[in-house]
């Protein structure tokens, strides 16, 4: 276990630095400008959410102000200090998670074949996403995840909540994996110890959110209300599918940008943008029952906590590149064929990812580029099937164990 987590660490390395190079350079469309900004006013004494506006949760916070401080005040264009001393940040967060997965896997018991696998799978897997991995700090909410979860499966049941609330205070969407640990503590240890994990999820978000939400409530409502009131993005499930009906019988489509991202705009986008929310609750709501049910041991946590995070990114109104991130520690975790099948499904929702992003992104999003809407539908469609064979795997894994006596 030990020789496979620092292989695939290495081999982590080596995917890193082949991502600086050839034709993973060309037209990166980065995000770190903003983050600097950040950091640089942090790094000046200034109030987050009081004194300047911030897009993302207080839990992100760190991964901006600490690399703001390698060349304060200065300019991103001219300035390599920060994007180094962030992608340094971000590298560190890739190997905790590798290391996090390797944690999981044992408690898991997993044959060596299994581990090696899982392990080199997700070390290489930047590859297949592309440059975009550099410059979003999605690896940092992702590692609280994967460290979260190997707290959770080796018993540590309090540590493990706690570091669930804090990746929701880094990037919201741990916030779908909360039913599932309080459940997997209630059979596991019983109502009182599910009680007082909840309690530490909302402790710690609440320890993290509160400082901010007394210097400028307006200010941390404004980013949360931000986050939850996005429109159609071009790149969901949703666009995609009304994308390719322009193309097919001439449906009607607007784009329009706001929130940091291309979207769609008018009745027809704002009527899909409300039904993806609904299939994406429904889901959410029918894999935490379903898990509820079950015997809800560490297995069936493990690929529940894949397929909830599958569910919303899939059917989300919202869907962003990085957010394929998330799932690099998670997926290659669950056992067996259906696993298997899993991991081939995100390497190919990664591959069809980069096809378009960052290289034809803008042919896309503005112009709406037909051959390039079908491959989108084709990647959300990949996303879909991957919650499937996700989900029918657990539901046939627990329909024919028997209860433990």
């Amino acid at each position: 276990m030990v020789a496979a987590a620092f292989a695939a660490i290495a081999l982590f390395v080596v995917a890193w630095t082949l991502l600086h190079v050839g034709f993973y350079k060309h037209k990166q469309l980065i995000d770190t400008p903003v983050y600097q900004r950040y950091g640089n006013a942090i790094a000046d004494g200034k109030v987050p959410y009081r004194d300047f506006g911030v897009e993302y949760p207080p839990g992100a916070l760190p991964v901006f102000a600490l690399p703001g401080l390698a060349e304060p005040g200065r300019n991103q264009e001219v300035s390599t200090g920060f994007r180094r001393s962030f992608e340094t940040l971000m590298w560190l967060c890739g190997a905790a998670a590798l290391a996090a997965m390797a944690v999981i896997l044992r408690a898991l018991r997993r044959s060596a074949v299994n581990v090696w696998v899982a392990l080199c799978f997700a070390a290489v897997a930047p590859l297949l996403l592309g440059s975009v991995i550099l410059s979003r700090f999605d690896l940092w909410p992702a590692a609280l995840v994967a460290v979260a979860l190997a707290a959770l499966v080796s018993g540590r049941l309090r540590l493990g909540h706690a570091l669930l609330g804090l990746g929701v205070t880094a990037k919201l969407y741990p916030v779908v994996l909360v039913p599932l640990g309080v459940a997997f503590v209630w059979k596991r240890a019983g109502r009182r110890e599910a009680l007082v994990c909840l309690g530490l999820v909302l402790g710690v978000i609440a320890a993290v959110f509160m400082p901010f939400v007394i210097l400028s409530p307006d200010g941390v409502w404004h980013s949360v209300r931000g986050q939850l009131t996005r429109p159609l993005q071009v790149e969901s499930l949703g666009s995609a599918v009304l994308l390719v009906g322009h193309h097919l019988f001439g449906l009607g489509v607007t784009g329009e940008t706001s929130h940091g991202s291309q979207n769609l705009d008018g009745n027809a986008a704002s009527w899909v943008a409300i039904a993806s929310t609904v299939l994406q609750a429904g889901a959410l709501i029918w894999i935490w029952s379903a898990f509820a049910r079950s015997r809800g041991d560490a297995e069936a946590l493990v690929r529940s906590t894949a397929a909830a995070l599958c569910a919303f990114i899939a059917f989300g109104k919202v869907l962003s590149p990085q957010f394929l991130i998330w799932l690099i520690p998670v997926v290659p975790l669950v056992r067996g064929r259906r696993g298997l099948g899993a991991s081939v499904l995100l390497a190919s929702a990664l591959v069809l990812t980069q096809l378009w992003f960052p290289f034809r992104y803008f042919r896309l999003a503005l112009h709406f580029e037909p051959g390039l809407s079908w491959l989108l539908l084709a990647r959300d469609l990949t996303l879909v099937a991957l919650v499937a064979v996700l989900v029918v795997s657990w539901r046939r894994t627990t329909a024919i164990r028997p209860e433990s006596p």
